[in-house]
């Protein structure tokens, strides 16, 4: 999928919240996000007083990945020049249930093939995808015979929810909590467990005919009760598509992460009926499985916005104001209580948040390169 040379105008940008609750922090960054896309395509940030058509020609920015196109087409969502997010046609599209073949003999859901996970076999871990506690037990038998396994909820985010289990008689309480009619639509992964692990991100945003892709990493930080928790990313950034990405000196097991990413997203255009997506990103793993190997795989997909999507947006913000620009190093930045700013820092979020106290989210860009 290739952008135009011209997007049609927008009347605005809407914040779409599809979620059922929506935390303080977050919905505050959302509305900035908003604010940001707007300025980009040259548009007011609306908050429609009547439930928005095709015929309002605006921008969405959704909460999550958006599913059932034709609902969508009714709001005027149709291509990727319509949302900073995804759309895909059934539930399970939308999350890392995707990420893995059914064993044999294995229910499925409306929509399913194992023909995505035959095309990006080489960008796997290996694993499998279940929608029904049954094969649950069959794919762990299997999967046992090589080493530990993690269980994987795939509406779940950031690694929660995730269990390891080394027998099967351990994966038995983890699925009797688990409701049969919500693992018959949205499937559930079980995947080898990799220890020594490095995660690393690859993306790619597509918002007002600019292209940025970028490569980075995670970092954690600790919240008020001392948990380790997400505390933003560090991306390199470069305008252009993924070919403008593998241009850089890249370490082997980073090139291989961005070429997985590729293949993954290859495989999602061709066997996904109905896939828009203008944000990408891709979480790769690199660590050792049970036998000792060395592996890497993708291990999900986000085609909404998500930690990285601040940084993505003073990104586009740097490229469009600079067309010599060709690189950047943005970074996001999650810290629980009130840090001295540093002098670059845009301000997204700052405050008590009823769920998680005291709270800054802050963005950075800098290093800003225009060699060709």
């Amino acid at each position: 999928m290739t952008m135009p040379d011209v997007c049609a105008p927008k009347s605005g940008v809407v914040l779409l919240d599809t979620r059922v609750h929506t935390p303080d922090h977050e919905h505050a960054v959302h509305l900035k996000l908003a604010e940001g896309l707007a300025r980009l395509l040259g548009c007011p940030h609306v908050q429609p007083s009547q439930p928005p058509t095709a015929s309002d020609g605006y921008y969405y920015l959704p909460t999550e990945t958006l599913v059932d196109p034709k609902r969508q087409a009714t709001l005027g969502i149709c291509s990727e020049h319509d949302l900073f997010g995804g759309l895909v046609t059934y539930p399970y599209m939308a999350t890392k249930a995707i990420s893995h073949p059914l064993p044999a003999g294995a229910s499925f859901p409306p929509g399913w093939t194992d023909a995505f996970a035959r095309q990006a076999s080489d960008a796997l871990l290996r694993g499998y995808t279940v929608f029904s506690k049954a094969d649950a037990r069959n794919a762990a038998q299997l999967l046992l015979l090589d080493g530990p396994l993690r269980i994987k909820p795939v509406l779940a985010c950031a690694g929660r929810g995730q269990q390891v289990v080394t027998t099967l008689d351990a994966l038995e309480p983890l699925l009797a909590g688990m409701d049969e009619q919500e693992l018959a639509l949205w499937g559930l992964v079980l995947e080898e467990d990799l220890s020594e692990v490095q995660t690393f991100s690859v993306g790619q945003v597509r918002v007002a005919g600019q292209t940025c892709s970028y490569h980075g990493t995670q970092h954690l930080t600790h919240d008020h009760q001392g948990a380790e928790v997400y505390g933003g990313s560090d991306l390199v950034v470069v305008r252009g598509g993924y070919e403008a990405l593998l241009q850089l000196p890249l370490e082997e097991h980073l090139r291989l992460a961005i070429n997985q990413a590729i293949v993954y997203e290859q495989a999602a255009e061709r066997h996904l009926p109905g896939f828009i997506a203008s944000r990408r990103n891709y979480d790769i793993a690199r660590g050792h499985n049970g036998q000792g190997h060395l592996r890497s795989g993708v291990l999900e997909q986000s085609w909404r916005l998500g930690g990285a999507s601040t940084a993505e947006l003073l990104a586009l913000q740097a490229f469009a104001d600079d067309p010599a620009l060709q690189q950047v190093r943005a970074s996001t930045h999650e810290v629980f209580g009130t840090p001295e700013l540093p002098t670059d820092a845009t301000l997204f979020y700052q405050g008590n948040d009823s769920e998680l106290g005291q709270l800054s989210k802050f963005a950075r860009i800098r290093d800003y390169d225009h060699s060709e």
